[in-house]
Formats: structure tokens, C-alpha cells, sequence
């Protein structure tokens, strides 16, 4: 009876509908940066000295890229050229998982930073960057007397 009322992939669609309700939400920019599937990947540590940033961005010229840090938020924007063949009417593509466009990532960084320390390289398709954190924020051994 249920069967001829509801179809059998009512509960299918319902799950699927549930997991992009999921992804909308983890993925909602915030000063922090988006969540996963943002571009570049991004990996973000610290030492007791620096902080460090780790962009996974391959294929971009270094030039390109627009680093900027402002208040205790760094900007990581550029954009990455498309590599499919333009203007051949006989192509086709099939998929495209590949990301181009441009792209801007905003992270909130510790408010012990030193904006005049801030060192940035990029090789082998990762742009990293080291952030010294000011001397006084830095921790230290004491003596007692």
C-alpha cells in the first residue's frame, strides 16, 4: 500500500537533499576563510615564534598572486587561467574538476603577529608564508631569585 503512495526513492531524495543542506553550510565564507572545497586548499599552524600559512595552488604564476595583510587579516587572492581549448567549435568537454577563475581566501590571524615580519615564497605549486610573531608575545623562561 505505502509503495503505490510514496516512491521508492523518496528516502534517496530526502538523504541527498539533507547532505547539500550539510555542504551549503560548511562551506559559508567567514573571516576564518571558506570551508572545505575553498581555493587554494589551505593548511594553517603555528609555532611559538610564527605563524604559518600554506596555500596548495598550482599552475599560477607567483606575480599573480595578491597577498595583502590588513588589521590581522591576511588576503590571498589571484587568478588561475583555464588550460580547456577555446574557440575549437568541434570540443567537447565532459567534465571539469579542474578549478580556474579567480579566487580570494581571508584569514583571521592571532593579534600577536608582527605585520612588519611577514616572509612569502612560492615553489612547486605552494605559496607559504611565515608570519614572526612579536618578541614580547613570545614565551620565555623566567629565573626566580
Amino acid at each position: 500500500m505505502y509503495r503505490t503512495l510514496f516512491s521508492r526513492d523518496l528516502f534517496a531524495e530526502m538523504d541527498r537533499l539533507q547532505r547539500e543542506m550539510q555542504q551549503a553550510f560548511e562551506q559559508s565564507p567567514s573571516i576564518r576563510g571558506q570551508g572545505r572545497g575553498g581555493y587554494p586548499a589551505l593548511n594553517i599552524g603555528g609555532t611559538p615564534t610564527s605563524v604559518e600559512i600554506y596555500a596548495f595552488a598550482p599552475g599560477i604564476d607567483p606575480a599573480s598572486i595578491d597577498l595583502q595583510l590588513d588589521r590581522g587579516v591576511l588576503t590571498i587572492a589571484g587568478e588561475r587561467a583555464s588550460a580547456l581549448p577555446r574557440g575549437d567549435e568541434k570540443t567537447t568537454l565532459h567534465a571539469s574538476e579542474r578549478f580556474s577563475g579567480r579566487f580570494r581566501r581571508v584569514v583571521s590571524l592571532p593579534d600577536d603577529i608582527d605585520p612588519n615580519a611577514v616572509n612569502a615564497s612560492y615553489r612547486d605549486g605552494v605559496l607559504r608564508v611565515s608570519i614572526q610573531r612579536r618578541e614580547s608575545a613570545q614565551p620565555r623562561r623566567i629565573e626566580v631569585q
